[in-house]
């Protein structure tokens, strides 16, 4: 069976996930995981595409970085499945398919999993020079708060009858902003 992950960071990249599925379509996928994530958190449709795939299967991604965040979690991916006897198959890989069933698309795997783990930590240092010039500058501000953009909704909610909790929940803010939130309104 072919068996397809799809990830996008955001769920602002709806295009580039809609990408992902097409091409996995094409390629014959019967299942197709999805979801919308960041790397680093808790990948639940990642976990359960890893536990449905069985001996003689193919997991089938569109690129590397859709999978693994860096060498290491690649290599861990690698030995699951090729410890159920599952084949990994990546769509676009330096503009030609590549499949872990041959020892030279393994190798091929390892090594560029650990170059795209290198381009990930120069991106980061990139990143975090250019935020500490632009603080220096006066001109990074960081993120918005999110609790008080929402605190239209929150008190709608409360009024409602629910719970901070359950407003939590709901808007995606944390307890202790809800609560806050709901303290300086009173």
């Amino acid at each position: 069976m072919l068996v397809g992950y799809c990830r996008t960071s955001t769920t602002e990249q709806v295009a580039g996930l809609e990408d992902q599925k097409r091409q996995l379509v094409a390629t014959g996928c019967n299942k197709i995981f999805e979801e919308q994530i960041s790397s680093v958190a808790k990948r639940e449709k990642l976990e359960a595409a890893l536990d449905f795939v069985r001996e003689g299967d193919s997991l089938i991604v569109t690129r590397l970085d859709r999978l693994a965040r860096s060498t290491k979690h690649f290599l861990e991916i690698m030995e699951r499945l090729h410890s159920k006897g599952v084949s990994l198959r990546i769509l676009d890989f330096g503009g030609s398919a590549v499949d872990s069933q041959s020892a030279t698309g393994k190798m091929m795997l390892t090594m560029f999993s650990a170059f795209a783990e290198f381009e990930r930590s120069l991106l980061l240092e990139r990143q975090k020079a250019g935020i500490a010039r632009a603080k220096a500058q006066g001109r990074y501000k960081g993120r918005a708060p999110t609790a008080p953009r929402k605190s239209h909704e929150i008190m709608r909610l409360n009024q409602e009858g629910h719970t901070p909790s359950q407003i939590a929940d709901l808007t995606g803010v944390s307890r202790s902003s809800a609560y806050r939130i709901l303290a300086e309104a009173q």
